[in-house]
């Protein structure tokens, strides 16, 4: 791979190519991709989906909107630094083409803000919801008339595979979806490869999987305008955008450290035990006196926080340049923190998130009734759309199509298609909205 050809301004629909010596430096197009994302519906939405702890009423626990942006600042740092080191060892990038360093922090930028915009409400046991109504619920029923690659996509519904559906997904006057910039769209695509087969190997981008066959055809377009190096030879599969794994160490910085936090703040880590934990990834960096000046625990724990992502930062910029040349053969198969100094570190505060927060009775509460809701209204909204397709609907049916978005796909031939335009809009919703559904679906609360 190459940068020049990584580093792509087309959007869909161009027929010329996006010179960037020709762009305009006061709104330059990797940043309009920023633009587009944060003033989308789909990512408003995010103030309203659980990031950790579910449907949370403190004011310090983060949502998936302050989370996607706290991971975009992340990214946009490690573009930046990432960008100037690339252009000091490929100098022609910035004096032929005219690439700045702030090109690699914009991309890196906007496809982090996008990162968690296709997740399902409930935080991952959305996901896990929606594929166990489809691997041994009531959607089972539906494997037979699909292929295999469509049951699977179901069954293992992926939040990243839904963001770059509706990144890229056309309906009438929005062509091309948001219309973001192909290297920006590349940089989303964390997990290149079909649902099918599934974890091929080891290799980090074989983790899960990053589009819907329905978006087949546009995916394919955005990795062979990129230069992606294809994988296999039977399926489709690619090796990653380079810059697919400094969003990817974003988010993992994030909620490495920001998760943790939230954890000692809601008093499910004790603060003693989880600032030795943060003191020893930071040893090198603190400020002792600084330190034992601050009174709050939410001070100190704000301090350690910022040392934190900042050590983590500047390591994870070198394990890239470190491993550049075979990240562009497409030969490096690890996440970049997998590789860091800090991996011991790193894992012991994962360690204690699952243990004391992800495994919380709190979160593991509303995580039980978020399969229930999602369930429930998949089961209704699929019904209701195929028993309209095949003319059969009841006045029941009828009634609730109203509930749906008017650019569903009830018309559609496909029973696929039908089925998954269904999983986008649930999928869309906010916690808070699906369980004010739900309820008024049951007949719950009703005046």
């Amino acid at each position: 791979m190459n940068w020049e050809q990584l580093l792509s301004l087309k959007r869909f629909g161009d027929t010329n190519k996006r010179i960037r010596k020709e762009q305009d430096e006061t709104r330059l197009g990797f940043e309009v991709d920023y633009d587009r994302v944060i003033f989308s519906s789909e990512f408003r939405s995010l103030q309203d989906k659980t990031q950790v702890i579910p449907l949370s009423q403190t004011d310090f626990v983060h949502t998936r909107l302050t989370h996607s942006l706290e991971v975009s600042v992340v990214g946009r740092s490690l573009g930046r630094l990432v960008g100037q080191k690339v252009l000091e060892k490929y100098p022609h990038l910035q004096n032929v083409h005219g690439y700045q360093a702030n090109d690699f922090g914009a991309i890196v930028a906007a496809a982090a803000l996008a990162h968690d915009i296709g997740n399902p409400p409930f935080g991952h046991s959305g996901e896990k919801a929606v594929g166990e109504y489809f691997k041994n619920g009531i959607g089972r029923k539906f494997k037979e008339q699909l292929t295999a690659k469509e049951y699977q996509d179901l069954c293992d519904f992926e939040g990243n595979a839904n963001g770059f559906k509706i990144l890229t997904e056309s309906r009438a006057g929005r062509e091309g979806g948001l219309r973001l910039s192909y290297a920006t769209l590349g940089a989303f695509m964390k997990y290149p490869k079909e649902s099918l087969p599934k974890k091929p190997t080891k290799h980090i981008a074989d983790k899960k999987y990053g589009f819907f066959q329905s978006e087949k055809d546009a995916f394919i377009d955005v990795a062979n305008e990129l230069g992606l190096l294809k994988r296999s030879q039977s399926d489709i599969s690619f090796s990653r955008h380079p810059l697919a794994f400094l969003v990817e160490a974003a988010d993992d910085i994030c909620y490495t450290i920001i998760d943790f936090e939230d954890g000692i703040n809601l008093g499910l880590i004790q603060e003693e035990f989880a600032l030795e934990y943060l003191i020893n990834l930071v040893r090198d960096s603190i400020n002792t006196k600084k330190y034992h000046q601050l009174q709050s625990m939410q001070d100190r724990v704000s301090y350690l926080r910022a040392l934190a992502i900042n050590t983590l930062i500047n390591e994870v910029v070198n394990v890239f340049m470190t491993n550049e040349d075979a990240i562009l053969k497409g030969e490096f198969s690890h996440a970049l923190l997998d590789k860091s100094k800090y991996e011991a570190q790193i894992n012991d505060i994962i360690k204690i998130s699952i243990e004391k927060v992800y495994q919380s009775k709190e979160v593991i509460e509303k995580e039980i009734a978020g399969y229930r809701v999602l369930s429930e209204l998949l089961n209704v909204f699929i019904g209701a759309v195929n028993n309209t397709y095949k003319n059969n609907a009841s006045n029941y049916d009828k009634l609730i199509l109203h509930l749906l978005p008017e650019n569903n796909s009830v018309a559609c031939d496909s029973l696929y298609v039908r089925i998954l335009s269904v999983c986008r809009i649930v999928a869309n919703m906010s916690d808070s909205y699906a369980i004010l559904l739900f309820n008024k679906i049951k007949g719950i609360n009703i005046a």
